[in-house]
């Protein structure tokens, strides 16, 4: 099922399948919500639950809202999403940003939130993510346009993990899809990398106050969300979770998907 829903003056597309508990997966800066579809979504279809994906403002069949928004702004969608579509409360699973605005849902609107599953994610800020999210912004405001092999080598080398790189069949697919990816991001696309420097609290204590359940899974080779950050944020949630999967890059669900959607199905259904 395909749908749209009008939310404070934004339009949020997205779909959703199966029946059951419903859970909510948010997806990263810069993509649509059906990159869960090739292994999350059967995965938790299969499992009994109600799987709702959606495009985030900035990207897909969203509102693109160019003149920017911040980390607060994509929190209110997704507690909109989770009202009007999913009729919550609901279990919510988010990577990247989507992570970081899952997070602040539980923390902000926790009578939305039954289980809550973080992969990819980060308390606070660091040099890396400011330096990607700035260079991103920056191909936008300059207009520059990457060939296909840059955006292929830049892509693999910020987001897979070595071992996925090793088997030269699978390196030639990951560098042809990832070679697919838009020349230069859009304006929406500039506003989700701008809105993923917001929103970190003084400290990462502040997440002490999350009392939903909770699951962090952090990626071994992660560079833009190292493990050391997911590990200071279930460290920081009481009762958490952590588990690190190994030869895992920053698309770790999208590399290893059996050893994550394990994760994913146990934890969501209590198994």
């Amino acid at each position: 099922m395909t749908g749209t829903v009008e939310l404070g003056g934004i339009t949020l597309a997205y779909e959703e399948f199966g029946a059951g508990e419903p859970v909510v997966l948010v997806m990263g800066a810069g993509s649509p919500g059906r990159v869960w579809r090739a292994h999350q979504v059967p995965a938790l279809v299969a499992a009994g639950l109600r799987v709702i994906i959606f495009d985030a403002r900035g990207v897909g069949g969203s509102s693109p809202c160019p003149e920017g928004f911040t980390l607060d702004d994509l929190t209110d969608d997704l507690a909109g999403l989770v009202a009007k579509v999913a009729q919550g409360p609901a279990h919510v699973v988010g990577t990247s940003l989507g992570a970081r605005v899952a997070q602040q849902l539980a923390l902000v609107r926790p009578d939305l939130v039954n289980r809550l599953a973080l992969l990819a994610t980060r308390g606070r800020t660091d040099a890396a993510l400011s330096a990607f999210a700035h260079a991103q912004m920056a191909l936008h405001d300059h207009a520059v346009a990457l060939p296909p092999e840059a955006r292929a080598a830049l892509g693999a080398l910020a987001n897979l993990s070595p071992a996925s790189l090793r088997d030269e069949i699978e390196a030639e697919d990951w560098l042809a899809v990832l070679a697919m990816a838009p020349e230069t991001p859009s304006a929406g696309v500039r506003a989700q990398f701008a809105a993923a420097l917001t929103g970190f609290p003084p400290s990462v204590s502040a997440f002490a106050g999350i009392t939903a359940p909770t699951l962090v899974v952090s990626f071994a080779d992660d560079r833009l969300s190292p493990p050391h950050l997911g590990r200071e944020m279930a460290a920081a949630v009481p009762g958490a979770r952590s588990e690190v999967v190994a030869d895992t890059g920053h698309f770790g669900y999208l590399e290893r998907p059996a050893e994550v959607n394990r994760l994913l199905v146990e934890f969501l259904t209590g198994a």
